[in-house]
């Protein structure tokens, strides 16, 4: 495969810096309060997982990039970052370059996301992954008491078939929960099984934005960045955990009220991320054809 060579558009200095400006101001929101309760060494449940299980540091995070074809007029500073080249009073991303260095990722990535986007979403898994983490466990994954206590958690695992189809979730059960599990994902397995309506895939769209970068545009990076936010957000807050003292009300998952619930936000989740992931695939398309 070769990257698709096609004359880059140009964004005059004044648009560019503009949207750099926006991306900073956007991302800052989240990182801003991350940093600060790092400097108190302070941990929050919910998170800080954003910037602890996914690699992008907030400073990558912080940085705007606009994008294979696209071409920023004047000096940038892109010209001083790896894989862009300057040229004719222009900074871009040489694509040449990066396919040549991340080609085998990109194409693994297109082939993750083009097997989930064939797929149905599938719902009805209650986000009960979080309470095979720690079924019949001594310990918790979190400092945070469990709602219903030890042997409540127990029995809500053990009225329920799970479901789980997600290798990077299914990992963290515990020895007693995998063998509730109707799958036995495992990392080869996972271009098969990875399905648009499981909540980890779709914060995982944030992952392979940054896995691809800096092919990705910065507001496709933060679009997939603050819906991953909002996924965890529900996956907490559907856990065995009892998070409202940090201000998240329980999506209570045991009752048919709870189940409706989760299933509603599922669903909408499913929905904003087909659009992201088939702007993934753009990308992809555009650096290998």
């Amino acid at each position: 495969m070769n990257p698709v060579l096609t004359p880059p558009s140009v964004l005059p200095a004044q648009e560019w810096r503009a949207r750099t400006a926006a991306h900073e101001a956007r991302i800052d929101r989240w990182t801003a309060p991350h940093r600060e309760r790092r400097r108190r060494g302070e941990q929050h449940p919910v998170l800080d997982f954003l910037f602890t299980y996914y690699s992008e540091t907030p400073g990558r995070l912080r940085r705007w990039h606009p994008g294979p074809g696209v071409a920023l007029a004047g000096p940038a500073p892109h010209a001083a970052w790896r894989w862009y080249t300057a040229g004719g009073g222009t900074v871009r991303l040489d694509t040449t370059a990066f396919v040549a260095d991340r080609g085998d990722t990109v194409r693994f990535v297109r082939g993750l996301l083009a097997a989930t986007a064939s797929r149905p979403a599938s719902t009805g898994c209650f986000g009960l992954h979080e309470w095979a983490m720690v079924y019949r466990d001594t310990g918790t994954r979190h400092p945070v008491p469990l709602r219903l206590g030890r042997a409540g958690t127990d029995a809500v695992v053990e009225a329920h078939t799970i479901r789980c189809t997600h290798f990077d979730a299914f990992r963290f059960f515990t020895p007693s929960a995998v063998g509730r599990n109707r799958l036995q994902p495992t990392r080869e397995t996972q271009p098969d099984l990875e399905q648009p309506g499981c909540l980890h895939a779709g914060m995982d769209l944030y992952k392979w934005a940054y896995k691809l970068g800096p092919a990705t545009p910065g507001e496709l990076v933060a679009d997939c960045f603050e819906l991953a936010v909002e996924i965890r957000e529900l996956d907490m807050r559907a856990s065995p955990y009892d998070l409202r003292q940090h201000g998240y009300e329980p999506v209570v998952i045991e009752t048919p009220e709870g189940k409706a619930e989760y299933v509603a936000a599922q669903r909408g989740f499913a929905e904003r991320g087909a659009v992201l992931r088939q702007r993934l695939l753009d990308v992809c398309d555009a650096l290998v054809a």
